[in-house]
């Protein structure tokens, strides 16, 4: 009998172990059994907010537009580097190659991935929440944009995505296998009701 109860004890102080471990994260989802993707349980970040590009795809400006329009408290810059972080509590990277983009910022795509790794670190060193976007979609799939997917949500505290975007479970496969709460939408005009929860 004293054997169960130090064994049932034990089990009591691994668990309040691990839970204590897990809070100690920016942002909080709970543990599906099944390995699939749970989305953000409570809020974590704070404004303001820096947002840049990842792959000079437009996009990154059309969720700077929805912020807006939401009135939150973002500034928004494409070649952002940590030098720009400024007073920034959260970083936004939305993912989304473009050889357009990134032939008129001067930059080719071995550059942007240098740039973003800096900028990411640096927000990290400096104590920011990172939230990785991907909103558009199937159009914003293929080598170019790949490339910069995981890079950059590997290293988010919380991802939002466009369903769409994601059907071979790229994002979502990331996301689940490091623990980031991730929650799909079936448009970027979704952005607006689900990222400000994400905000205390």
């Amino acid at each position: 009998m004293n054997k169960k109860i130090s064994a049932l004890l034990l089990a009591g102080v691994m668990i309040l172990s691990l839970a204590a471990c897990g809070s100690q994260g920016s942002a909080s989802s709970s543990v599906d059994p099944s390995g699939e993707t749970v989305g953000l349980t409570e809020a974590f970040a704070e404004a303001p907010i820096l947002v840049t590009s990842g792959g000079q795809s437009a996009d990154y400006q059309m969720v700077g537009t929805l912020m807006g329009k939401i009135g939150m408290d973002y500034k928004i810059s494409n070649l952002a580097t940590s030098a720009d972080l400024g007073d920034a509590k959260t970083l936004i990277v939305v993912v989304g190659g473009s050889s357009k983009g990134l032939g008129a910022a001067g930059i080719d795509a071995d550059g942007e991935l240098a740039r973003l790794e800096e900028l990411i670190d640096g927000a990290k060193t400096a104590g920011l929440s990172v939230i990785a976007m991907h909103t558009g979609g199937e159009a914003r799939r293929g080598d170019l944009s790949d490339k910069f997917i995981a890079p950059i949500f590997e290293k988010a505290d919380y991802a939002i995505v466009v369903s769409a975007g994601d059907e071979d479970g790229l994002m979502s496969g990331i996301c689940s296998g490091a623990g980031i709460p991730m929650d799909s939408i079936d448009s970027i005009s979704k952005v607006a009701t689900v990222l400000p929860a994400a905000f205390k």
